[in-house]
């Protein structure tokens, strides 16, 4: 049995709202909505001939509920990739390309004293972090690092781009298996140190793309990713900022409250870190070596941004506890930049 579900259609409509393309594709007279990375397979039109992984649709997952182009037979197999790249990402796969590392920018290893970095647990919260630390500290340089936990290619977060239009990211690496950032990084901690070093970035942000992996279990998620981050930061000397993932409108216990996603990362740290934490909310950490900030969330300016207010369906009215602990977060670490 072959583990990859791919399927061979027509493309009969392309839209393009942003740098990824949506498609519908027939597929044995199945009209699928579908999505194609062109700067990954190439650029794609009506009638194209085209071979879609159809995994994550047939699951009906809430998350990447759509069919994803693989290949254009038609016209996707003139790629020469990029000049002078010489270090794969989605390595020994069929879809490994090579890119130029960032970190090949910043060689020498300074220690980046005083740039403090939030660690997100979901991309639903980078909008929110983003825009109060740019409310906190008008002009401050914030650069975004994508991680593993949630979706790897770059290009698919809308947000990402309105926030880099907005100037309230300088920047955007996309570290590990991660790909189709501005800039590719190797690794987490590499991409930290090629942010300050060489990018000039004054705060980073870390965290997954949208959407993240789960299996209800302890470990078995896409927010342990926060915890390697964290580690690379304070590896680096880095202030480090645990940006909580809690809410007051998830219908699951474990995630009500500070989510056990946030909890198992705390636990398990190997060195303590600064956890924001929204002010009226009552204050329970599960270890006592962790140093709580207080900050106070601006929810209505943050509903007049225009940004996205939604997470899982929820908007901040039916969970305003997810979005005051992210928008304390982004308090916190404008306050980290001045210290």
């Amino acid at each position: 049995m072959t583990r990859l579900a791919l399927r061979r259609g027509t493309v009969v409509s392309v839209h393009r709202p942003g740098p990824v393309a949506e498609v519908t594709v027939d597929v044995d007279g199945d009209r699928r909505p579908a999505i194609s990375f062109e700067e990954t397979t190439g650029a794609i039109e009506v009638d194209d001939e085209v071979v879609v992984n159809v995994a994550a649709r047939d699951l009906d997952l809430g998350s990447g509920g759509f069919d994803i182009v693989h290949v254009n037979l038609t016209r996707g197999c003139e790629g020469g990739g990029v000049p002078h790249a010489h270090v794969m990402k989605l390595n020994y796969t069929s879809l490994q390309h090579a890119v130029i590392p960032i970190e090949e920018r910043a060689v020498k290893l300074e220690r980046p004293v005083g740039r403090p970095v939030a660690v997100i647990a979901v991309h639903g919260q980078l909008p929110c972090v983003a825009w109060a630390a740019g409310a906190g500290r008008p002009g401050m340089r914030v650069g975004y690092v994508q991680t593993s936990g949630g979706a790897l290619p770059g290009e698919l977060s809308r947000t990402v781009a309105e926030l880099v239009d907005r100037r309230l990211l300088a920047g955007h690496v996309t570290a590990g298996p991660a790909f189709g950032g501005e800039h590719e990084s190797i690794s987490v901690a590499g991409a930290l140190h090629a942010g300050f070093a060489a990018l000039e970035w004054d705060a980073a942000i870390a965290g997954p793309g949208p959407g993240i992996l789960g299996s209800a279990t302890a470990l078995g998620h896409g927010g342990m990713a926060a915890l390697d981050s964290a580690h690379a930061a304070l590896a680096l000397g880095c202030p480090t900022v645990i940006v909580p993932r809690m809410s007051s409108g998830d219908e699951r216990d474990r995630h009500r409250g500070l989510s056990h996603h946030t909890r198992t990362v705390l636990d398990l740290l190997l060195a303590p870190a600064l956890v924001a934490w929204p002010e009226g909310e009552e204050l329970h950490l599960p270890r006592e070596d962790l140093e709580a900030r207080l900050a106070r969330a601006d929810l209505d300016g943050y509903a007049k941004s225009g940004l996205p207010a939604h997470t899982m369906g929820r908007t901040t009215s039916e969970d305003q506890l997810f979005f005051a602990s992210a928008l304390a977060g982004g308090t916190v670490l404008a306050q980290e930049t001045t210290t």
